[in-house]
């Protein structure tokens, strides 16, 4: 095990016995991060917790989860909208600092995941178990490289093949910009009661594994609960707990259906906070030409391949 794979994902390298098509094998050595950050969220039975320390874990926890569904889901898997390179690269750190691998890698995995949902090839079906389709699949080592060939049309982009290549490096600023808010906060304010190490572990850490097991959920609970308006020949349900926690992917039953569509809640009941949010993007200039369903969507897999189907 080479450690410098966990900074640089060009340095990973796939083992014979591990690229079997039905290997589901975790790689604990490359994980070893993922499990840290979950342990260090105990540190806040040390640090405790404060009214400011919640706020900033909520806000932290919004503002990424929007860079997931509206940039790394919505703009980069699927294309429902075009913005400036400076908004892709900024919401790209964004979603990167998540911990959730770069954009390239998540856009490819998405993108596979709509040509073969629910079926053997789908690398996340809840039909291969809860665990797998929830986490253990992104944490073996064959699904660690990022398949650019599903990615031709983001890849001419240096920045984010940058943050796709170095994806640690966005969640360690990150964290470096909570710690120094929450030292501003504990010299400034000491009145709060809050101190550096409880703002960084309730801002970043705590705040990062909410943001990844709700994200996860989409995977693992919104193709096994919730309601079929559209038969999509998939699992795909819509969930409305999950709708409000992702700020409105859990219309994932009208998202299959419709997976070029910027707006995901069709009913003017599906609450759909991240297409709220990028429509005032729109009206302040920042993304142009969103893209809507259509009556009768094209279901062809070459159009879901590139995530262009309406």
């Amino acid at each position: 095990m080479k450690f410098t794979q966990w900074f640089d994902n060009s340095k990973v390298e796939l083992k014979p016995n591990k690229i079997a098509p039905n290997n589901s094998e975790i790689d604990w050595p490359r994980v070893i991060p993922f499990i840290a950050i979950h342990m260090v969220c105990l540190f806040a039975l040390v640090t405790g917790v404060s009214w400011i320390a919640v706020i900033i874990c909520l806000v932290s926890y919004f503002v990424r989860m929007f860079a997931i569904t509206a940039f790394y889901h919505r703009y980069f898997s699927h294309k429902t909208f075009k913005t400036s390179r400076t908004m892709q690269t900024v919401f790209g750190f964004l979603g990167a600092s998540s911990t959730q691998r770069g954009p390239l890698w998540w856009a490819a995995h998405h993108r596979h995941h709509h040509v073969h949902a629910d079926t053997d090839k789908d690398t996340h079906s809840p039909k291969h178990g809860f665990l797998r389709s929830h986490m253990t699949w992104f944490l073996n080592q064959k699904h660690f490289p990022t398949q650019h060939v599903r990615v031709k049309d983001l890849n001419q982009y240096p920045e984010l093949r940058f943050l796709d290549r170095y994806d640690i490096v966005p969640p360690i600023i990150y964290a470096v910009i909570i710690l120094l808010i929450g030292i501003y906060i504990e010299t400034a304010h000491p009145e709060l009661g809050a101190s550096r190490w409880q703002i960084l572990i309730w801002g970043f850490f705590i705040s990062t594994i909410l943001l990844s097991h709700i994200t996860f959920c989409i995977n693992s609970l919104a193709h096994k609960f919730g309601s079929q308006r559209y038969d999509t020949g998939d699992d795909s349900r819509n969930n409305f707990v999950l709708a409000l926690l992702t700020l409105g992917e859990g219309w994932h039953n009208n998202h299959h259906q419709f997976p070029g569509a910027v707006k995901q809640g069709v009913k003017w009941w599906e609450i759909d906070i991240s297409y709220y949010i990028l429509k005032l993007f729109e009206k302040l200039g920042l993304i142009w030409d969103l893209r809507y369903a259509k009556a009768n969507p094209s279901t062809t897999k070459q159009a879901q391949d590139t995530g262009t189907n309406l």
